[in-house]
């Protein structure tokens, strides 16, 4: 059965698939979702801050063009009629992409990344560029150059970072959905403190030609979204082999929506006892337990696990990823080193501190690492859960390491949980799975092995379908 259409000042409440299958249905027309999300925006980012460019007018344009070739009797691609916005370092050719940065206030590549033109391809209306921490090189989304976005579920808290615009966007109901970029959490950190759904796909699963990149080691491409059946959805759109992308994976990409049977039943789980708990705070742990009930109730098997090799693997993805960042920044760092954010300019200059051999060791013991975890937590395992986040949503002023370097714990203590992942290259998502005690979002992280995509959006999913956390949307 169809979901019922919403009323034409609720458009913007449609998640991207609905937004999508009932243009497809002709039941709405893509002109009317673009105007109800720029409605939003235009009355709501103002204290958001989540957008840095609005290409208002093309959008408009791209949407009435969907609705006369619908009225053709065209067959409208997947994502057809659905508004999206992106983090502003996914490159189109002419338009500015500063990357969150002084340095590339102007800069237009020649270049369209190849994740843009496979959603233009399926229908996707581009409507604009979205805040993100400079360079994407932090977890809380702090700007000192465009200026901080804030998390429409209280203007005083982190959003959670790189991706803050499209995290705070997503949730604020300013469009579908929104590219984010996740180096050591940064699609999933926005997902889990924003209140929506986050996907990393497996490392290299998805392209990265014409991407700002961080680290070419860690990098991943992927959605951040309302729900997981969106996610798998925008992952069959975007993922698959890339001729510009020579680290692009060749396996053949399933139909993820497919795989979405509702079901968790005999799936087993593995809980980590050591690390992802660690000092985590009261409310995280109770709703995330609670997560864990419910999806033992819906008939998952969850195990406790221990899996001593995840300090290892946390040393090493900050070591791989300081290093890499200082090489790709060398020259702006040489020419323009007064153009950098305090504290960033502080993290690359680290970089150079790096002896050689231990970045060798760090790319070396990848492989043995991911073989020990797989060996210690997925043997006999389908997925690993764990908190997204250990402590409650931090302020902004309290993760603000400009402001006082004091809050560096603080600040880093964000993305612990998520940046195993990326050095284990693993596919990870972030659900929400509730609010703590100040009524801000909590997240639960599901991952899998290399290219079991479908299986954490399988459990995502069916998550989803027992719980309604996802449904939830700030008061604006």
């Amino acid at each position: 059965m169809n979901a019922p259409v919403a009323a034409a000042s609720d458009l913007a409440a449609l998640s991207m698939t609905e937004a999508a299958d009932a243009f497809a249905r002709g039941e709405v027309k893509a002109e009317a979702l673009v105007r109800a999300c720029l409605a939003r925006i235009e009355a709501h980012d103002g204290r958001i801050n989540s957008v840095i460019r609005l290409d208002r007018e093309a959008a408009l344009e791209a949407a009435a063009a969907q609705d006369k070739a619908r009225a053709a009797g065209k067959p409208p691609g997947p994502l057809a009629g659905a508004p999206m916005m992106h983090k502003d370092m996914y490159y189109r050719a002419g338009k500015v992409s500063t990357c969150g940065s002084k340095i590339r206030k102007d800069f237009a590549p020649k270049v369209t990344a190849t994740v843009l033109e496979r959603l233009d391809a399926a229908g996707a209306i581009d409507m604009g560029t979205l805040n993100m921490a400079e360079f994407a090189q932090n977890p809380t989304g702090h700007n000192a150059h465009v200026g901080h976005c804030h998390n429409p579920w209280n203007l005083d808290y982190c959003t959670g970072g790189s991706s803050s615009g499209s995290g705070a966007g997503v949730a604020a109901r300013f469009f579908t959905a929104a590219l984010g970029s996740d180096t050591g959490g940064s699609i999933r950190l926005p997902a889990t403190l924003c209140g929506v759904t986050g996907l990393k796909a497996t490392q290299t699963r998805v392209s990265r030609h014409g991407v700002m990149p961080l680290s070419f080691s860690c990098d991943n491409v992927g959605p951040l979204v309302r729900t997981a059946r969106d996610a798998a959805r925008f992952l069959r759109v975007t993922a698959g082999r890339d001729p510009k992308d020579p680290t692009s994976a060749p396996e053949p990409v399933p139909d993820y929506e497919a795989a979405l049977t509702g079901s968790v039943k005999g799936m087993r789980i593995a809980v980590c006892e050591t690390y992802f708990l660690d000092g985590a705070d009261a409310p995280v742990v109770t709703a995330f337990e609670a997560a864990l009930d419910a999806l033992k109730a819906a008939g998952a098997e969850v195990t406790r696990v221990q899996a001593p090799s995840l300090r290892a693997v946390s040393a090493y993805v900050a070591l791989i990823s300081r290093v890499e960042g200082a090489a790709i920044h060398a020259n702006w760092m040489r020419e323009h080193p007064g153009d950098y954010a305090i504290h960033l300019s502080a993290r690359l200059y680290g970089g150079y501190a790096i002896p050689g051999h231990l970045y060798v060791e760090a790319l070396s013991r990848r492989g043995p690492l991911l073989r020990q975890f797989v060996a210690e937590t997925l043997t006999g395992f389908d997925l690993v859960a764990t908190p997204t986040l250990r402590t409650r949503v931090p302020t902004l002023a309290e993760t603000d390491i400009d402001a006082d370097p004091a809050n560096w714990s603080r600040f880093m203590a964000v993305s612990a949980n998520t940046r195993p992942f990326n050095y284990l290259g693993l596919p990870t998502i972030s659900i929400p799975c509730g609010f703590d005690d100040r009524g801000l979002p909590v997240g639960l992280q599901l991952a899998g092995r290399p290219f079991a995509e479908a299986t954490v959006l399988r459990a995502a999913d069916a998550y989803q379908r027992i719980t309604d956390w996802h449904l939830a949307s700030p008061v604006l």
